[in-house]
This record gives structure tokens, C-alpha cells and sequence, in this order.
């Protein structure tokens, strides 16, 4: 929101750019500490008063950042706002999981990261006006009073979708074979049944809409707090879940960095743009992010179907990669692309363009990285979305001293070292599509560590 306006906010403030881009380091730092609040507190009490809880908090610190006359203010803003954001990082992918059936979630998680990315990358081509001709604070304003009509929405609109269900336990039962057939199929022949809830067990009556809006509503896990708090840390080390770290927290964190360096970019020479004209460079993203949003979530879902059909019906997770392909493809020309384009001083469609297929890239990314999560690990998604949004760690790195490295080294070298990271990262994809049913074959068999993962 802030970015295609550092040049006049700075002065404003009477601090450096460096010093204003710091400013949102410590806001990313605040959101990727603060999921390990947020994602603790839903697993136990539910999502609903944490999503109540943030949007509050966000209402109140967008009032504060129209109102704030110096840095500090600024600053603190800023920060006390990351306890609102977080939740809204880590929660909604595990909401999805609980309102949706595996062949669907693709499609809502693209429909969730595109307003994600559309705020990353569109919001600076509406304030990069709003900064130019009502000032900066302005644009805490409106949000102000976006997110005082989401506080009524989320209270009345948003109900509980966590949900304890009756444990039904698997039994494996064999059964022989008739004497017609071969001894060999006799000895290998099983059959798995699901031990039935008991008939005593009586269906909940529907809530009622006016109980549904308590904001508490009952503890959700029978789990001690500390262990609930402890399992993030231990989901990171879980392959699939250091995976989705790696590709999604580098290339979410390079996508940071073009909105922090390009308020600065494009109102020097060659370009000159106006800080009304830098913030419509976010029109090319927010496009092809849309276009990526539309074609990458229904697009997973039906490469899963198909390949689950030729698969003999048998469904796996890692059906979800095929479109990394996409991605590769995409991020390559984008980061790679964004560093020549800028060194060699191009027209200003190149670095626009590549700006734009950077995000296309983070759009199709984001469908493989969560689906996969999701059908993976449905009952510990939130602990696995929290593990990788620790990411925001890196990004608090990156945009720290980004500047001050775009000014010593220029746009091609910084964004060659991003785009090899990227490509190594991407890379990774390939030794868990081989070796990935293995790997949860294996977790699964650990008793010792389902013990500590469940709610028991």
C-alpha cells in the first residue's frame, strides 16, 4: 500500500527510504511471531474470536496510522498491526480445509490467494493516487473504514467451522479366500473395514444463527495448551512442510521485495514516474495474477481427477505438482527478466511485464503448495500453515537492507541471486514427487509422534 509512495512518505517523517522500508521489516517480523499466537489459541478456542480479535485490532491501528503524526507513532502502528494481520495469513487455508472436499480446495485456495496477491500488488495502483493527492495517512483512512464494515461482516457472517467429531477407529479384518482360488491370492488377499460408530451415538441438533454468533463457543482439543503451542515447531521439520516453507516463503518473499523497491525504481531516471504512475505499475500483477488465480485453482482440480483415474481411483497428494512446471517457467522469466530490464534501462513494459509474471508465478505456486499441504496433513493444517509462515522471518531479512543492496550492487545483480534461489528451491519438488508417499508412509508409522500431534 505504502510503497509507491516512499519517496514523499519519507520526507514526510523526515527518515530515510531505508528507514520507512524498515518500518515494514518489523510489521513482516511482528505477523510471522504473531502466527504462533494466533494458530495456538483457534486450535484450542476455535477461529471464530481470533478472527474477531484481529479484525478489531486492524479497525483500531488503521484509525491510529490516519492519525499518527511521527515516526514512532508510525512505527508502532505498524508493528501493533501485525497481531491483526497474522491470523488472516495463517487461518483462512485451514478453513477451507474444514468447509471443503479434497477435489474443491484448489479452486477456493486460489480464490483466497488471489485477493491475497491482488492486495500485495493492486493496492498500490489505487494508493499510489490516494498518497499523491490526499497524503499517505489517507490511506489508513479508507482502510479504516473498510475494516470497521468487516468487523460487523466477520461477527455476523463468519461462524465456527471447527467441529469435534466421534473418533471412529480403523480395524483390519482378513478374510480367506474360497477354495477356487490360488493358495498365493488366499495368503495375500485383505480387506479393510471401518469399525462402526456405535448406534447410540445421536446426531447434534443444528445450531440455531443467533447461538452460532457467540464469539466463544467451547475448547476444541483436549490437548495441554503448551503442546498445541509446541507442535508448529515440530510440523516444520516434517518434509512436505520445510518444501512448502522453502518455495512458498523465498518466492512470496522476493514478490515483497519488488513492492518495497519499486516506489524507488521507477520515480528516478530513465522512468520519472509520478507516485501515481509507480503505483500503476501494479496493474500488470494484478492482471495476470487474476488470470493465473482463474486458470491455476480449476486447472489443479481437474489434473487431480484425471491422473486419480488413471491411478486406478486411488488419489495422491503429490498429483498436486504437475503445475509446477507452470511456475518454473513463469518465475524464471519474471525475476530474471525484472533485473535485465531495469539494468539495461528498457522500456518501461519490460520490468513492468516481468513484475506481473513474478506474481502470475506465486499464483499457480500457491494452488500446488496448499493443496499439498492440505491433503497431506487435513487435521494439522493449521500447525502446518503457521510452520511455513514463518517465512515472514526471511522476508523481515530481505526487506531490512534490500534497498541499501539495490543502491550498492543494481537491479540485475540483486534479482540473479533472487531468480538462482528460486530455481533451486523449485528444484526440491523433484525428490518429493519420487520419494513424497514414502515419506508420509513412514511419519505415519511413528506412534510416538502421532501421539504428540493428536489431541490425546
Amino acid at each position: 500500500m505504502l510503497g509507491p509512495g516512499f519517496t514523499v512518505i519519507s520526507k514526510d517523517l523526515n527518515i530515510s527510504i531505508n528507514t520507512l522500508a524498515q518500518s515494514t521489516a518489523w510489521l513482516i517480523l511482528t505477523i510471522g511471531l504473531a502466527v504462533f499466537i494466533a494458530n495456538p489459541l483457534a486450535k484450542v478456542y476455535g477461529k471464530r474470536p481470533v478472527y474477531v480479535a484481529a479484525i478489531c485490532i486492524l479497525f483500531a491501528v488503521n484509525v491510529w496510522g490516519a492519525a499518527t503524526k511521527t515516526y514512532s507513532s508510525f512505527l508502532a502502528s505498524r508493528i501493533v498491526g501485525g497481531f491483526g494481520m497474522a491470523p488472516y495469513e495463517v487461518l483462512v487455508q485451514a478453513t477451507i480445509g474444514d468447509l471443503y472436499f479434497v477435489h474443491q480446495r484448489a479452486t477456493r485456495i486460489a480464490l483466497w490467494n488471489l485477493f491475497l496477491l491482488s492486495g500485495i500488488a493492486g493496492a498500490s495502483f489505487i494508493s499510489g493516487y490516494i498518497i499523491e493527492n490526499l497524503g499517505f495517512r489517507w490511506t489508513f483512512g479508507i482502510c479504516a473504514i473498510f475494516f470497521g464494515i468487516f468487523v460487523i461482516t466477520i461477527f455476523f457472517l463468519v461462524p465456527e467451522t471447527a467441529y469435534v467429531r466421534p473418533q471412529i477407529k480403523p480395524r483390519r479384518v482378513v478374510r480367506k479366500s474360497s477354495e477356487e482360488e490360488m493358495a498365493s491370492v488366499e495368503k495375500s488377499q485383505r480387506e479393510f473395514q471401518i469399525e462402526q460408530a456405535p448406534s447410540s451415538v445421536s446426531i447434534p441438533k443444528k445450531m440455531s444463527y443467533v447461538r452460532s454468533l457467540r464469539v466463544f463457543s467451547g475448547r476444541y482439543t483436549e490437548a495441554p495448551i503448551w503442546k498445541v503451542f509446541a507442535r508448529p515447531f515440530v510440523m516444520f521439520w516434517y518434509p512436505a512442510v520445510l518444501w512448502a516453507f522453502l518455495l512458498y516463503g523465498t518466492t512470496l518473499a522476493w514478490i515483497v521485495v519488488f513492492s518495497v523497491v519499486n516506489g524507488v525504481i521507477f520515480v528516478a531516471p530513465p522512468y520519472n514516474f509520478s507516485v501515481g504512475e509507480a503505483g500503476l505499475t501494479g496493474l500488470s500483477p494484478f492482471i495476470l495474477t487474476i488470470i493465473g488465480e482463474v486458470i491455476s485453482g480449476p486447472l489443479n482440480d481437474w489434473i487431480c481427477l484425471k491422473l486419480t483415474k488413471r491411478n486406478h481411483g486411488v488419489y495422491e497428494p503429490e498429483f498436486r505438482m504437475v503445475l509446477m512446471i507452470v511456475v518454473v517457467i513463469l518465475g524464471t522469466v519474471g525475476f530474471f527478466g525484472f533485473g535485465v530490464t531495469v539494468h539495461d534501462q528498457t522500456h518501461w513494459i519490460g520490468p513492468v511485464l516481468t513484475y506481473g509474471l513474478a506474481n502470475m508465478s506465486l499464483a499457480f505456486l500457491t494452488t500446488c503448495v496448499f493443496g499439498y499441504l492440505l491433503d497431506s496433513y487435513p487435521h494439522l493444517a493449521e500447525e502446518a500453515f503457521v510452520a511455513i509462515n514463518t517465512r515472514n522471518i526471511l522476508t523481515f531479512g530481505l526487506t531490512y537492507f534490500v534497498n541499501d543492496w539495490l543502491a550498492r550492487d543494481g537491479a540485475l545483480k540483486v534479482f540473479n541471486v533472487l531468480g538462482g534461489c528460486f530455481l533451486a528451491v523449485c528444484m526440491l519438488t523433484i525428490p518429493l514427487w519420487v520419494f513424497g508417499k514414502r515419506i508420509r508412509s513412514f511419519i505415519a508409522r511413528q506412534q510416538w509422534l502421532n501421539d504428540f500431534m493428536t489431541d490425546l
